[in-house]
């Protein structure tokens, strides 16, 4: 954001704010790790490929009964203070960890391996101490507990209850000592039912206004959902050997491992540590910088999610490898799509098949060169940075696995026909007046906190254009929904449109179809072309998708009106949300609720 904002996209002066000012816990944060610890470390101190990339713990999410049935699965994850090495030449660094047990966290957190249909219930304990080690801005709208760290957990991309689906305000500290607005009356583990097409997941923590430090502590992992019936057919690579969660992020350190986030904000008289994104200098794959794998000479399937707080990755392989894209976010595609590179954002997963068997050395890196803050300037380029390296073995051998064209075709196509209204959501960015420095950002220049304006109606589809004015590019991300990107056209005449939008925010009284008429379109990668629950909002553009507010499934398509609905009440509970996935942008309101009614 900063450096690339001019007088003309200060949207509104600083004086219009209305900051929902909280105090945060008891004395801030500690010192350790964000303000002590020596100096910030120089990234090109540290050896590249030295660490062997970890394959994270991996929990059942699900029972076997004496007759080899699958019944529910119960655990028991905690949140801990504790240390992880990052790097060989690191000492240890202190973070926040998920695992089954202290000894046993993680960064990132153990694999849930779940089964389609059949429940998961967690437990989801808060061992967090009594003040957080990074720092805090008070002056966000944020979790207030006077005392402990506040945390939450949502599933990204699962379908279940919004009791269960890590309502931003429903937080806890330790021992539920204080808890949040939303938290339930009653407590219960989370339930997720995994009734859902199979697929990748994620889960993160989720609390007002801290969610870009509490991820940013080490609490993210990994969730699978897999239906051996629809899925052993494809033959895709399996086994724990040949089928891999990459789990991409970014990071700063100091030269005794302490975790650095800066302490003091772009705009600190307005927000005194907020910053509009956080950038790292270290990639760390799998909670190790740079590591490498070795592989042999066949296939591999590559899980990747980017769970940086608003870093994008445009990826690429070296020594003439391609990926083959099976799935994105959390459902498969119709058809595998082949690439030589590809771009995701912060939250988005790309499922991938690579084959080392056609490579032409006998090692091939993994390569990032977006800029950042993404897209940057006009023609900008970023120089390619390492990501990870894969050490591949010489001798070649039989591979039994395969990547089929037609993957699941079988899930219902959109079709903008079936939508029941359109609904305009409008990003803006407000500035400090006269500066081109961020204080906030609003979606429909409403706050969180504001009340509810979005009401679907479950068992129906809708058209939502999204209209992008600010310079960034958003990662959009619906909780519950999935939805399908239809056409991304970019305005003409766009500080025009803004100007009015700032005044009116009203997209018809402004001009909207007129904005778009002539304007460029631009093409949907193919790999994005199927249903997802995060998509890249371009700037300056609108971008249509049809949101399904509906189970997806293969029957999808034929289904009765009671079919149309979820397993579970959607109009009970705390509700969901739609928001931006750069964690500092959600940090500061870019988040709206939203309430599902039938």
């Amino acid at each position: 954001m900063a450096g690339r904002r001019s007088p003309g996209a200060c949207l509104l002066a600083v004086a219009a704010i209305v900051l929902q000012v909280v105090v945060v816990v008891v004395g801030g944060s500690e010192e350790s790790g964000a303000g002590a610890g020596g100096g910030l470390l120089n990234p090109q101190e540290l050896e590249k490929f030295v660490d062997e990339l970890p394959d994270m713990p991996r929990l059942r999410g699900y029972g076997v009964a004496e007759g080899g049935g699958l019944v529910a699965g119960n655990l028991t994850i905690g949140m801990y203070d504790t240390t992880w090495k990052f790097h060989r030449d690191l000492p240890a660094t202190r973070v926040f960890a998920y695992g089954a047990s202290k000894e046993a966290a993680t960064v990132p957190g153990p694999t849930i391996e779940a089964m389609q249909g059949v429940p998961t219930y967690v437990t989801w304990a808060n061992h967090l101490p009594s003040r957080h080690f990074l720092p805090w801005d008070p002056t966000l709208t944020a979790a207030a507990p006077g005392r402990g760290v506040p945390a939450v957990v949502h599933l990204h991309g699962g379908v279940q209850h919004s009791s269960s689906d890590g309502h931003s305000l429903a937080w806890y500290t330790s021992g539920l000592a204080a808890t949040g607005p939303r938290f339930p009356s009653a407590v219960a583990p989370y339930e997720y039912p995994n009734r859902q097409p199979p697929g990748n997941l994620w889960y993160h923590d989720h609390a007002m206004g801290l969610t870009r430090v509490n991820i940013l502590a080490g609490l993210m992992g990994a969730y699978r959902v897999a239906s051996p019936a629809e899925e052993g057919p494809l033959n895709l690579p399996s086994g724990e050997a040949f089928d891999r969660n990459l789990v991409l992020f970014d990071r700063d350190f100091r030269g005794d491992g302490a975790l650095f986030m800066n302490r003091t904000g772009n705009n600190p008289d307005v927000h005194p540590q907020w910053q509009p994104e956080y950038f790292g200098g270290v990639v760390v794959v799998n909670g190790k910088a740079w590591p490498y794998l070795r592989v042999r000479r066949r296939r591999y399937r590559f899980r990747i999610l980017n769970a940086s707080n608003a870093r994008f990755f445009r990826l690429s392989l070296s020594a003439g490898l391609r990926f083959v894209h099976v799935a994105s976010d959390s459902v498969y595609l119709a058809r595998s799509v082949p690439t030589d590179r590809f771009l995701v954002a912060p939250s988005e997963i790309a499922d991938v098949v690579v084959d080392f068997a056609v490579a032409t050395a006998g090692e091939a890196v993994l390569s990032d060169d977006a800029p950042a803050p993404y897209p940057g300037d006009p023609g900008e380029k970023a120089e390619p940075v390492a990501v990870m390296k894969f050490v591949i073995e010489a001798s070649p051998e039989r591979d039994p696995s395969s990547v089929p064209a037609a993957l699941m075709p079988h899930y219902p196509r959109p079709d903008p026909r079936e939508a029941v209204l359109t609904r305009r959501i409008t990003m803006y960015e407000y500035t400090k007046n006269g500066t081109d420095e961020p204080t906030h950002l609003y979606l429909n220049a409403r706050s969180y906190m504001d009340p509810v304006t979005e009401t679907p109606r479950e068992g129906t589809s809708e058209v939502w254009d999204v209209i992008n004015l600010t310079d960034d590019n958003h990662p959009l991300h619906l909780h519950l929904a999935v939805f399908a990107v239809l056409e991304q056209r970019s305005l003409r005449r766009v500080d025009a449109f803004r100007d009015c939008m700032v005044r009116r925010n009203d997209a018809t009284a402004c001009g909207l179809e007129e904005h778009l008429a002539g304007g460029r379109r631009h093409v949907v990668p193919r790999q994005e072309r199927g249903w997802k629950n995060v998509f890249k909002v371009r700037p300056g553009a609108v971008t249509r998708m049809l949101v399904r507010f509906k189970p997806l499934s293969a029957a999808a398509a034929s289904a009765t009106s009671s079919e149309s609905r979820f397993p579970f009440d959607v109009t009970t509970g705390p509700g969901y949300v739609y928001h931006c996935h750069i964690l500092d942008h959600e940090d500061n309101e870019m988040m709206r609720p939203m309430k599902i009614v039938r």
